[in-house]
């Protein structure tokens, strides 16, 4: 490339430096047009500003560029790159000092903004001032403390809580902030991505359903000296060591929602909070664009979750109207996701940890006992439709009946 320097830059050095397998590698090229670039054999790819990909490895290259901030939100940026710009100042121009590092192609690390510092630190530090001119940094730094687990810088703390106060933050699209939640919900301490977003205030802007669960009391019941807010962060915190399915992870944040909605009267017992969260579901998934998938499963566990906690004492009907209506009774891995989210909401409680929740593994048994009942072999010599779904039901529900309510040993 003659003049033309590249720089492998971002996530791949970090990483590499933490021990991590990166996913993807992007390079930074300086000194370089986009004819340049084109003449070189590089594919154009990029709308907003010049990015090229490599025809043989794939990897993506960008003009180191600069930015300046024109209109309030992520997209409001008018971007200059110029063969002119250097390497420092496009890594200036990065949210975070972990991110804020290169490498040139013989191996040498440029860590103009003491990235590897931080990295040893555990903290996440933003770069420059210009941090507080894109939102989505807001929610990047909360994604990147919950999948390393590191702390907020406080100056960095105080850059996003000043992105709040000042409106920057309520420029996100929901579509941005649904796919920062989503990738946080894969980290190994999705709670901490929350907490992040309630310390700076951002939490109450773009999750408001569950920032209104802080300073909730919990039911008399469980643990009425915390508040639900807690209790979600924790029965978060369980779903994650039970299980990687994002969907079931997702379902245990929102399985409480309507406990904000308890009237005051009715504290600290909740009576019907369940049904009172359905329509706070249904509105936090319809703002954010949150896969029907991921609303299905939500629903079924915000309304059905006190009924699992009840399942020694069920009616055989009423567990059967369960089955049926959370679409597990002949699905196993729905009814799995829905044990799972009950056995994370009752381990969502200090000294509940390990909890053996056999209320789940009873209604699984439940489950493969009314799955069992062949339909078809029901059916035959019937020609009554009615009358064939009364005997199945029927017979449904002595399969119900036959087993046992007992504990195992």
């Amino acid at each position: 490339m003659s003049s033309i320097k590249r720089y492998l830059v971002g996530g791949a050095i970090r990483d590499r430096l933490l021990g991590r397998e990166g996913l993807d590698r992007d390079w930074v090229v300086v000194g370089a047009t986009p004819e340049r670039m084109v003449e070189l054999g590089y594919l154009p790819v990029g709308k907003d500003f010049p990015v090229f990909i490599d025809r043989d490895s794939g990897e993506e290259h960008a003009l180191a560029r600069t930015e300046r901030k024109t209109a309030k939100g992520y997209q409001g940026f008018q971007f200059n790159a110029s063969p002119d710009i250097t390497l420092e100042q496009d890594l200036q121009r990065r949210d975070l000092t972990i991110n804020a590092m290169a490498e040139d192609e013989s191996g040498v690390i440029i860590d103009p903004f003491h990235g590897q510092q931080d990295l040893q630190a555990g903290i996440l530090r933003h770069v420059s001032d210009a941090f507080v001119e894109d939102p989505v940094r807001v929610l990047r730094t909360a994604r990147f403390a919950a999948r390393f687990k590191f702390k907020v810088a406080a100056e960095t703390q105080a850059l996003m809580s000043k992105m709040v106060a000042n409106g920057e933050v309520d420029a996100l699209v929901p579509e941005r902030v649904w796919a920062e939640m989503r990738k946080a919900l894969d980290t190994d301490a999705p709670q901490i991505f929350f907490q992040v977003l309630r310390d700076c205030g951002a939490l109450a802007r773009v999750l408001p359903e569950i920032d209104a669960l802080f300073g909730i009391p919990q039911t008399a019941k469980y643990h009425p000296e915390i508040d639900t807010g807690v209790h979600t962060m924790m029965v978060v915190e369980q779903a994650v060591r039970l299980s990687d399915d994002p969907l079931v992870r997702f379902a245990s944040l929102v399985h409480d929602l309507g406990k904000a909605e308890t009237p005051k009267d009715e504290l600290p017992s909740h009576k019907g909070h369940e049904r009172r969260g359905l329509p706070l579901v249904r509105t936090l998934c319809a703002r954010l664009r949150v896969p029907k998938k991921f609303q299905s499963l939500a629903l079924a566990v915000s309304e059905y979750h006190l009924h699992m906690h009840k399942m020694f004492e069920l009616r055989p009907q009423t567990i059967l109207t369960m089955l049926e209506n959370t679409r597990s009774l002949m699905d196993d891995e729905r009814a799995q996701q829905i044990a799972l989210c009950c056995i994370a909401d009752a381990r969502g409680r200090t000294g509940f940890e390990d909890h053996d929740y056999q209320q789940a593994a009873l209604y699984l048994r439940f489950q493969q006992a009314a799955k069992q009942v062949d339909a078809g072999a029901l059916a035959k010599g019937l020609t009554d439709g009615k009358k064939i779904q009364q005997k199945v039901h029927r017979a449904r529900l002595d399969a119900i009946k036959a087993v046992p309510r007992v504990v195992p040993d």
